[in-house]
């Protein structure tokens, strides 16, 4: 019998402080790079788009993959690149923590398409403001002073 299995996430990886230092002239070269890695992993990147303060990734996670250890190498792996590129002079580190949300497969095109209007999006709406709407409509509870690390 084979095994059959569908595990969507949207992540957001913020930068330490949520300070706006993801200053890039080509953020897509930050974005293929995560790609790459997720690609190694076995995952299938849909989208990966950011703003100055964070990114959101929304990739399938392949079942053999343990979704904090990925993270842990692309939070890792990308700091190391955007130094050594020198692509991202005010970026010092991401923050310690992360949000990750399931999707459903009927929500992607809708969940790919927030994504990829992640600069129209925060026209009007700040990362945290965007970060705990987040958290609540995926019924995840949590403390505001926990928000900022």
């Amino acid at each position: 019998m084979s095994s059959f299995r569908q595990i969507i996430y949207h992540v957001v990886l913020s930068t330490y402080g949520h300070e706006p230092r993801l200053i890039l002239d080509h953020p897509q070269e930050l974005y293929a790079y995560i790609g790459g890695i997720l690609r190694k992993q076995q995952c299938h990147p849909h989208a990966i788009n950011g703003v100055s303060d964070h990114i959101h990734l929304l990739f399938d996670l392949h079942p053999t993959v343990a979704l904090s250890g990925l993270i842990k190498d692309i939070k890792l792996a990308s700091s190391k690149w955007m130094k050594e590129k020198k692509v991202a002079p005010l970026f010092e580190r991401w923050s310690s923590g992360y949000g990750a949300f399931t999707c459903s497969v009927k929500d992607l095109d809708t969940v790919t398409q927030y994504v990829r209007r992640q600069q129209v999006h925060h026209q009007n709406e700040s990362f945290l403001d965007e970060y705990k709407r987040l958290l609540t409509e995926h019924r995840i509870p949590f403390e505001e002073q926990y928000l900022m690390g």
